[in-house]
């Protein structure tokens, strides 16, 4: 994020607002895991500093792509980035909007144009049921709506905000209102692909409407974790004790809208952190069955990042070599790493 930054900074106001956007539509492109190409910030750049329109951008990119030598980039997805991205800037460049089921339909087919595959069909809501193996939720998935239902819910959904009163409630009071509404429409989940970027990119204008200055960069800096709030608004487990809650949601809108400092960590949000927390007192004196030992390993070593192996297995009455199992796994999945010797080093929680 830091191709926009001295626009932001020195920029002319209409080169600060494009590179805003830009910054945005390219950090949504993270809540599917892709990155977008060198030539298309340098695209970027030219738009923002007047060189060319966002039509002469989608233009060019999509005429990078259909040389051969790209191909390898568009195995990688590359393509679909920067065209969504450039799809993105487009749509928030404009000052328009429509309250129904027909705007989240027109910015999905837009978001998506010219990348239309087998995996994704714009502008259309999914015709099958869908689970997601969520890292937020250890493998687990969120329930969606089912195909045969989106279009009736989406409906009520939009109907129930439409009538909603605003009036007398506080800022606060309207943006859990919003986040609310914004969590049962991504739970809803109309497309099979892209379902996020969409919800996001209407989150936006729908916010604009309410006559918030919507913070940008919280979406380019923070769409992963944005995706993940909303799968932990939705998401619930009786028999380990997590349930649904705004509270990740309303962290992200605090800053975004109300000029907050919430510290947005990934890893805040994992089901595990709560499942530790009923497994360890404030001392870290209980010890713990063994089938609970992948979650306090994690714990422990985020409360003292110098613990050893033994003295894990000694706090957690299992065998030392059950523990180096879990912490050969944790370094494996990306969580930890170890700085030094195995004596005298230190661990590393890894922030996602």
């Amino acid at each position: 994020m830091q191709n926009f930054d001295e626009y932001i900074r020195q920029g002319e106001p209409s080169q600060k607002e494009k590179a805003q956007i830009w910054q945005t539509a390219i950090g949504l492109q993270d809540v599917d895991g892709l990155q977008v190409s060198d030539y298309l910030i340098e695209t970027a750049k030219e738009n923002i500093e007047g060189k060319i329109t966002i039509g002469e951008v989608k233009y060019r990119v999509d005429s990078y792509y259909k040389q051969p030598a790209n191909r390898k980039a568009i195995e990688n997805r590359t393509d679909e980035a920067d065209k969504v991205s450039a799809n993105i800037a487009e749509i928030l460049s404009e000052k328009t909007f429509s309250f129904s089921p027909a705007e989240i339909l027109s910015i999905h087919r837009r978001l998506f144009t010219g990348v239309e595959t087998m995996r994704v069909k714009t502008g259309k809501y999914r015709d099958y049921n869908i689970t997601k193996s969520e890292w937020v939720l250890d493998g687990k998935t969120v329930f969606y709506a089912s195909a045969d239902n989106i279009s009736a819910t989406l409906d009520y959904d939009f109907k129930e905000e439409k009538n909603f009163k605003y009036k007398g409630l506080s800022k606060r009071e309207t943006i859990e209102h919003i986040a609310k509404f914004i969590s049962g429409l991504w739970q809803i989940h109309a497309f099979g692909e892209g379902n996020t970027r969409t919800i996001a990119v209407f989150t936006i204008k729908y916010l604009r409407t309410f006559g918030f200055e919507v913070e940008n960069d919280m979406f380019a800096e923070h769409s992963w974790y944005f995706r993940n709030a909303l799968v932990r608004a939705n998401f619930n487990d009786y028999q380990n004790k997590i349930y649904a809650t705004p509270e990740y949601l309303m962290k992200f809108f605090g800053n975004l809208l109300l000029g907050e400092n919430n510290d947005l960590k990934n890893r805040y949000l994992h089901t595990k952190t709560e499942v530790i927390s009923w497994n360890l007192d404030k001392n870290d004196t209980v010890k713990p069955q063994n089938d609970t030992v992948n979650d306090t390993v994690f714990s422990l070593i985020q409360k003292d990042n110098k613990i050893t192996a033994a003295k894990l297995a000694e706090q957690l009455g299992v065998g030392i070599a059950t523990v180096k199992r879990e912490l050969k796994r944790l370094k494996a999945i990306g969580q930890i790493e170890r700085v030094g010797s195995d004596k005298t080093g230190e661990w590393k929680v890894v922030s996602h």
